[in-house]
């Protein structure tokens, strides 16, 4: 037996597949204790927080391991086209204007939160939000601004721009990981309430259930005995795909560096164009959404998204396993500082949503586009249901459009904040 924590991939897959397992077993028992349980922790927070607890307890090693990165590179890509298959843009577009509404609010409540922020935590610890030049904290939190509005290549942006000192990143990393990922719990869990939530909301929640039965009926028709036949061309499918999208996105994203300077000089805004995760994302994307027009969209019959759906969970269990829960008050300051600001990106995101009807499945993708990005807001959307994973996909991706540029006003108010 090795000595803990385990630190090979293959056990640390083997433990999350273990906590998969377990979770899906359970929540198949409707009877008792268990019935009671998933009635009120829906399954996916749970896959999320199982390996949460793996990694505080310090059973596995998560920074030595590469489970999230193939998880994020390999499945997440695959996931991408085979739960987009068999797509419809038009019920999409359907849905209307407030996916987009409530993703702008989301990334208006990120700008505004921060300052505010500040200023709220400057009252009872201004040691928390001081510094001078490189050291200041504005500049640090600068950084979780461009995590919160797109994604790590925007932070990485940030990180240039304003020149923080990298000796304490670390805590900044700290902070974006612990209240990111407090917050998706509880938007997890809300997705257990969304019919109660959608009632006080007062939502019109019809276009969405349209696009749900559309999407049911159409899978119920086409259904079928899957042979193997079809599990390898849906494996086909998805990892040709997947190799196609990084192939093209690798060099589109280069292509993009080499010809523009805007993209190239990471002070510029708009230098997170230039990530080869993005591009990555948007092909596998385009790859789904084009094979939706050839015979290919049968393969939903063969239960293609179900298996898109198997790769998501995976990638919510290593998503989980980046929690480290023991750390959540390793830095009460700036921790606080993280907590008011994404309290503001919820708040100024209720309001929105309860003055136009918006639907909590807006609301909770919305916010995961920008907070979460590619990585987090198809697992919510997809947590709805897997005919919905497209909306989390296109307006993550428009959060790394407007990211840098959001990230980049924020930080400019925080520091006009940080000196009042």
């Amino acid at each position: 037996m090795n000595q803990l924590p385990f630190t090979e991939d293959t056990v640390i897959f083997g433990l999350l597949c273990l906590c998969l397992g377990f979770v899906f077993y359970t929540s198949s028992i409707k009877t008792g204790f268990w019935k009671k349980f998933y009635g009120i922790v829906p399954t996916v927070l749970m896959c999320y927080l199982l390996p949460a607890i793996l990694a505080s307890s310090g059973i596995i090693d998560e920074k030595s391991s590469n489970t999230y990165y193939v998880a994020s590179r390999y499945l997440l890509p695959a996931a991408l086209i085979l739960m987009t298959l068999s797509i419809d843009l038009k019920a999409i577009a359907n849905l209307g204007s407030k996916a987009l509404i409530m993703f702008l609010t989301g990334t208006a409540g990120i700008v505004i939160g921060g300052p505010i922020a500040i200023l709220i935590v400057s009252i009872f610890s201004p040691e928390s939000v001081g510094g001078n030049d490189f050291d200041a904290v504005w500049r640090g939190l600068a950084t979780i601004a461009g995590s919160w509005i797109g994604g790590g290549a925007n932070q990485a942006a940030m990180l240039e721009v304003f020149q923080y000192n990298q000796d304490k990143y670390g805590g900044m990393v700290l902070v974006d990981i612990v209240v990111a990922n407090i917050w998706m719990a509880i938007l997890l869990l809300g997705i257990g309430k969304t019919k109660t939530i959608d009632k006080w909301l007062k939502a019109d929640t019809s276009s969405i259930e349209e696009l749900k039965v559309k999407v049911s009926d159409y899978t119920a028709k086409i259904a079928r005995v899957t042979s193997l036949h079809d599990f390898m061309m849906m494996l086909l499918y998805a990892f040709a795909g997947v190799g196609i999208a990084h192939f093209l996105g690798n060099h589109f994203a280069e292509l993009l560096e080499n010809n523009f300077e805007v993209i190239r000089n990471k002070e510029k805004i708009l230098s997170s164009l230039g990530s080869k995760f993005l591009w990555m994302v948007v092909f596998a994307t385009a790859i789904g959404i084009g094979l939706s027009f050839t015979k290919a969209k049968n393969y939903e019959g063969a239960g293609a998204s179900k298996i898109g759906g198997m790769f998501i969970y995976i990638l919510v269990a290593t998503i989980g396993m980046k929690m480290d829960l023991g750390r959540v008050m390793e830095n009460p300051g700036l921790i606080a500082i993280g907590l008011v600001w994404i309290t503001i990106h919820a708040g100024l995101l209720i309001l929105v949503a309860k003055l136009i009807k918006a639907p909590y499945f807006f609301l909770a993708v919305g916010s995961q586009a920008n907070v979460g990005g590619a990585a987090s807001a198809p697992v919510v959307a997809a947590e709805f249901h897997p005919s919905l994973t497209s909306v989390g996909i296109l307006l993550a991706v428009f959060g790394y459009v407007v990211g840098t540029a959001g990230a980049y006003l924020c930080a400019i108010l925080m520091e006009v904040a940080s000196k009042v």
